[in-house]
């Protein structure tokens, strides 16, 4: 497709990127009347990816894409500078767990290494890698990730999901973790977070997710999962279901309730928890762990979707449970199994003044909570009897998030710390003391511009005033000449929160600006911000969005020659719908594994599970926001879009590929700007999870690369 810039470099730009146009995908529309609105569809066929027609369109849009990609002049430069300041960083640790005897299992990536790896340290032994899925890689030819890790009570055995291309379709694996040798064969089709190890670690639940036929519908695909019990050393058809639509009738579960079982060593008591895997809200039973093995478990219910319950701890007979039921800053509440009635539940922990607790973890004789204070999450320690806690001294101010300690072994908390200047720590408290836990070798870049942090708030269309954290080199002049970016999300209470990230200072090395923005439909304030971008209200996310970029303009950061705006996954709604309300404003955009069609994603696999976020179309209520939300049906022909750029992985199972194939053909000719619109596809990716680094930094360098081109920042050649 042809570009133009108002520069002359852009002019130049343009001449130089020109490729064969891609094909044109032929208009065939469906028209459905819904709710007495007549709906037009042009391209519904895309839903059908395997259709050989629709294959080879996207096929030659990535081709396309990547052509147009590859030429921008300083594009190799960025991914140059995005990989030294990555391998300057060093080694990367994620998720870490400890179990008793001081074992720590944690994932590592070692600097130069495309893939964490799983990783046992003991004391005085040399750091063991458990599993390494660069050998998977270099056996099949396809990226493979650990998704989940999961040790026994006793650290002897860790259960695992791997999955390949980015699918997140794992199957579990268990480990014998002192002869590395793996017990039985792999299970196929295990659903994430949902493995728990019964007390004595001698057999473990998983929830598995049933085999589709050939005829099946893709909604069908996490309708009736079931919850299995299997023995250590055990074969697959051994295992007994023993939770789930299909083996509790009785309980009156409905499909889509995907459950997990907690189990904690001491506790007689197991609690079986359901989920649509979207909203953690969902249904609570409780049964004794030896009715496992006396036929049907007699499962008791004690709590439903209305009770609001999104976390769980046990320990003993009681039950610790995180609830926004009656507290939309959400507090922590005991509940004694042997009298399972959340009328008799006691409050444990409340918020501070202006927090929203977010998470939280028991302790032998104290809890302690994450608590959000705008982009900074605190720690907050509550003792027995003092529901207002205190708040922990930390060494800096950022986020602090508690480490995995399930068997509650240890007298200490471990906890990771980061900010917006400073990398990953993960640090050790005791008391009020934190020191550094020697597991993440701490690592500060040199030779990058220092940052300056602005906190501001900005009136919404409504006078609401929406916060927005903004990032951009110290000494920065407000000119208006600065290529800056507006990054949100703003769905299901998920808040912007301080982060490092070793790549933004390709931008801001630029002179860039970032700018993170909490609209409504985050949790930043709690429930009540959440549900002000929530379905019926859901317009005001792409609202607050457009209202922080103008405010980004009148302050004199950009000018909407330099003005970009990106969101991923749910965050393709906020930047799509910025575009089509306010497509003046921006030089270009980027929609990343992002919703387009809303209206139809309820018809895809994971698309049922989000009927609880954003509503259906068969609902008469909430059709006309769902239908406001989509952004495929509000591009308007003969508009003016900006530069527009979609990243998808083809094997995402969270988001279908054809969203973004969709809008990127109506777009296409939709829009009078002749800016491209461009797909850029990866065969071995899917949502973003689960990508090698080296994927990662690729996109980082397209998606930087193409907003400077489009603003006309780029070196001439």
């Amino acid at each position: 497709m042809p570009t133009k810039h108002l520069s002359a470099l852009g002019l130049t730009l343009a001449a130089s990127l020109a490729f064969a146009a891609p094909p044109v995908a032929p208009v065939r529309d469906q028209v459905e009347t819904l709710h007495g609105v007549t709906v037009h569809d042009p391209y519904r066929y895309f839903e059908n990816a395997k259709d050989p027609e629709v294959a080879g369109w996207m096929k030659a849009q990535g081709d396309f894409a990547r052509q147009q990609l590859d030429a921008i002049p300083g594009r190799d430069a960025l991914l140059k500078r995005i990989v030294q300041l990555s391998d300057a960083q060093g080694d990367v640790i994620g998720s870490v767990v400890r179990m008793p005897g001081d074992k720590t299992f944690f994932m590592k990536r070692v600097k130069g290494e495309k893939q964490f790896k799983l990783v046992l340290r003991e004391p005085g032994r040399k750091d063991r890698v458990l599993v390494d899925p660069q050998r998977e890689h270099d056996r099949t030819g396809v990226p493979h990730a650990i998704n989940f890790f999961v040790p026994s009570w006793d650290a002897t055995h860790v259960a695992y999901g791997m999955s390949g291309g980015g699918s997140e379709e794992a199957s579990l694996y268990i480990l014998n973790v002192q002869t590395g040798q793996h017990v039985g064969k792999p299970i196929p089709r295990v659903h994430e977070g949902l493995i728990s190890w019964l007390p004595d670690s001698k057999s473990l639940t998983y929830n598995q997710l049933r085999q589709l036929n050939a005829e099946d519908a893709e909604t069908e695909y996490y309708l009736d999962s079931k919850v299995m019990w299997l023995k250590l050393g055990a074969p697959e058809n051994e295992a007994k279901a023993v939770f789930g639509p299909t083996v509790n009738k009785q309980l009156g579960l409905v499909r889509l309730d995907v459950a997990g079982i907690t189990f904690s060593p001491g506790s007689p008591w197991m609690v079986a928890r359901t989920t649509d895997t979207t909203l953690p809200e969902g249904k609570l039973f409780v049964a004794r762990v030896t009715d496992l093995g006396n036929g049907d478990v007699p499962w008791k219910q004690f709590a439903g979707f209305d009770d609001k319950i999104v976390d769980i701890d046990l320990k003993g007979d009681e039950l610790f449970f995180r609830t926004h039921k009656d507290a939309p800053r959400y507090k922590v509440m005991k509940l004694d199994l042997r009298e399972p009635q959340l009328a008799k539940a006691k409050d444990i922990a409340l918020p501070p003044e202006g927090g929203v607790i977010e998470g939280f973890a028991t302790g032998a004789r104290e809890l302690m909570a994450e608590v959000r204070e705008g982009t900074s999450i605190v720690l907050r320690r509550y003792a027995a009897n003092d529901t207002r806690g205190r708040a922990v001294p930390l060494p800096a101010k950022g986020a602090a998030f508690l480490v995995g300690d399930p068997a509650r072994a240890y007298g200490d908390w471990l906890y990771r710390l980061t900010s917006w200047t400073t990398p990953q720590r993960l640090m050790k408290l005791q008391g009020d003391r934190s020191s550094d836990a020697g597991l993440q070798p701490w690592k500060k870049l040199t030779g990058v511009p220092e940052l300056e942090i602005v906190d501001a708030k900005c009136p919404s269309w409504d006078g609401t005033l929406v916060p927005m954290t903004i990032l951009h080199a110290k000494g920065l002049k407000r000119d208006g000449s600065h290529p800056t970016l507006v990054m949100g999300y703003g769905s299901y209470g998920f808040s912007e929160t301080a982060y490092y990230d070793t790549s933004r200072y390709a931008w801001i090395e630029r002179g860039g600006v970032i700018a993170h923005v909490n609209v409504r439909g985050s949790g930043v304030y709690g429930d009540t911000w959440r549900y002000a971008g929530f379905k019926q209200t859901k317009a005001n996310t792409w609202k607050d969005g457009v209202a922080c970029t103008q405010y980004l303009i009148a302050q004199g950061y950009a000018t909407p020659r330099t003005m970009g705006i990106w969101g991923a996954s749910a965050g393709g709604i906020f930047v799509n719908r910025a575009v089509i309300s306010a497509p003046q404003l921006y030089a270009a955009a980027v929609s990343e594994v992002g919703v387009v069609d809303a209206l139809r994603a309820e018809e895809s696999a994971n698309g049922i599970t989000n009927i609880s976020e954003f509503g259906s179309y068969k609902d008469a209520k909430e059709f006309p926001s769902l239908l406001d939300m989509s952004a495929y049906h509000q591009i308007k022909d003969g508009t003016a879009y900006p530069a527009l750029l979609f990243i998808h992985g083809l094997n995402d199972p969270r988001v279908d590929a054809w969203q973004s194939a969709k809008g990127v053909a109506r777009y296409q000719v939709a829009t009078t700007s002749s800016k491209p619109v461009l797909l850029r596809l990866d065969a071995q990716a899917g949502h973003g999870i689960g990508s090698t680094v080296t994927q990662r930094q690729q996109v980082r360098a397209d998606m930087y690369a193409f907003l400077l081109w489009q603003m006309g920042l780029l070196p001439a050649r």
